[in-house]
């Protein structure tokens, strides 16, 4: 069991940050954010550089998973008060440090808590549909490049979106393809609400329904669609879960139908992801500045923490793999013609043909 009896604490410093120590080892500088410890921000070695790799995960181990469940609330004293529990066993420190060891029964206990953060929620889908318009990078460009990728449908043809958010992919495929129906799929009550708003002027041809996208049941479809696409969802899945989701399709498709995904991807290098997390940046800067006029929705970006590569490890909502990964798995799925037809800021628009 990984860090089984090892001791996690955090010693506060000032307002806004503490360290946090992995077993006596001085090693994480976390934010503090609202209620909950080390929400935002980056884990930092005691030297002031970025914790990734090994360290990186121990620290948002000990972080998120062990002093995360403890309520930070500051007493008039400024010290903290955490739940008392046999499992975490606790101690206020005289230098203000919280500390308890874990036993592994401790540790099976966080980690089934953990689990439960670790899927879309509805506070999820609430954040999404407030920020998407300036947080997705060049988002009219990708609609337009997705529905370019789908070659003309029979009059009638199904389309289905996965995961179908605010609805403007749905919308953008029934304006395209004024002969086709669309089955927009999500597992958020809120989504579907907001897809079947967004697309009111062609609810003739538009049909929602709720799903579990990590499922399988619902990839059996009452006859074989002419394209499934999707955006920002399938990186919610790890990568064995892909190769599933992938060769599924791939069975659904009918012959010469096509499988459109816009997603995060995860470059395999450091170089790779600093060049992401600048790009990201300056995207929803831009887009702050051109929707707004002013920066606060880039300032809500970075409070949020919402840069997955600033953090790569720091989710566990978020599971992208690389573009090339994915690549060899729509080609392994049986998929031919697979491309990646744009790249940018992380966000890649690739896609396959059933033969």
């Amino acid at each position: 069991m990984p860090f089984a009896g090892w001791t996690f604490s955090a010693q506060h410093y000032q307002p806004d940050f503490f360290w946090v120590y992995l077993d006596r080892r001085r090693f994480c500088r976390c934010a503090c954010v609202n209620c909950f410890i080390a929400r935002q921000g980056k884990t930092m070695h005691s030297d002031g550089t970025e914790a990734r790799g090994r360290d990186g995960r121990a620290a948002r181990m000990a972080c998120r998973l062990a002093l995360g469940i403890a309520y930070r609330r500051r007493c008039a004293s400024g010290a903290f008060v955490t739940p008392i529990s046999a499992e975490f066993q606790p101690r206020l420190t005289t230098t203000g440090r919280v500390r308890f060891t874990l036993g592994e029964k401790g540790m099976d206990a966080i980690m089934a808590q953990a689990q439960g953060t670790a899927h879309w929620d509805e506070n999820h889908s609430r954040g999404f549909l407030h920020n998407g318009r300036y947080f997705v990078p060049e988002r009219e460009r990708q609609v337009g490049i997705i529905a370019d990728l789908i070659p003309q449908p029979a009059p009638g043809g199904l389309l289905v979106e996965l995961c179908s958010g605010e609805g403007l992919l749905s919308r953008a495929l029934l304006e395209r393809f004024a002969d086709c129906h669309v089955l927009a799929l999500d597992g958020s009550a809120q989504m579907l609400e907001q897809t079947q708003a967004t697309c009111r002027d062609h609810a003739g041809r538009l049909t929602t329904a709720a799903f579990e996208l990590a499922q399988s049941g619902w990839r059996r479809f009452a006859e074989p669609p002419h394209a499934v696409v999707s955006s920002l969802a399938i990186h919610h899945l790890d990568g064995r879960q892909k190769q599933d989701l992938f060769a599924d399709l791939a069975a659904a498709l009918k012959p010469g139908g096509v499988l459109v995904v816009a997603d995060i991807v995860r470059p395999p290098s450091a170089g790779g992801l600093d060049i992401a997390a600048r790009q990201w940046d300056e995207a929803v800067r831009a887009r702050a500045l051109a929707i707004d006029g002013d920066l606060a929705a880039f300032a809500e970006f970075n409070r949020l923490g919402w840069n997955y590569f600033r953090n790569p490890d720091g989710e566990p909502i978020d599971k992208p793999s690389s573009l090339a990964e994915q690549l060899s798995w729509l080609a392994k799925a049986g998929f031919i013609e697979v491309d990646c037809a744009w790249l940018f800021a992380g966000h890649a628009i690739f896609s396959g043909r059933k033969p």
